[in-house]
């Protein structure tokens, strides 16, 4: 059983930027891909980023690239979103997700890959 606890949401202007963490409670991390989702009211869940269990390839959606950024710390069991230049229609619930992979460099995006799920943290972007 993995749990995944989600942190450093919050309420900022248009142009800030944010440091997500999402903290794995396992043993062998480095055996799982991590990724980061979103959902804002009304819509469905959708891909943000992802990042092999080795950490050597990411994926973004085409809506995030070049202003955020996922990068993972295998020694602290943990795995970051860095979100600068935000929008308003980046406001949601950030979900961070993992499932373990054979291939050291998947990066999945298909919200039914996952298996495990943090219970989200609110973004808010003003304009």
């Amino acid at each position: 059983q993995v749990q995944l606890v989600e942190s450093g949401g919050g309420l900022v202007q248009a142009g800030d930027s944010l440091r997500l963490s999402c903290a794995a409670s396992v043993r062998t991390f480095s055996s799982y891909a991590m990724g980061w989702f979103r959902q804002a009211p009304g819509k469905e869940r959708e891909f943000v980023a992802a990042i092999s269990r080795n950490g050597l390839r990411t994926n973004y959606a085409d809506s995030v690239k070049g202003r955020f950024t996922i990068s993972r710390d295998n020694s602290k069991n943990t795995v970051y979103l860095q979100m600068n230049s935000l929008k308003p229609e980046d406001t949601a619930v950030y979900y961070c997700a993992a499932v373990q992979t054979g291939d050291a460099y998947s990066t999945p995006s298909a919200g039914n890959t996952w298996r495990y799920w943090g219970q989200g943290t609110q973004v808010t972007v003003s304009s």
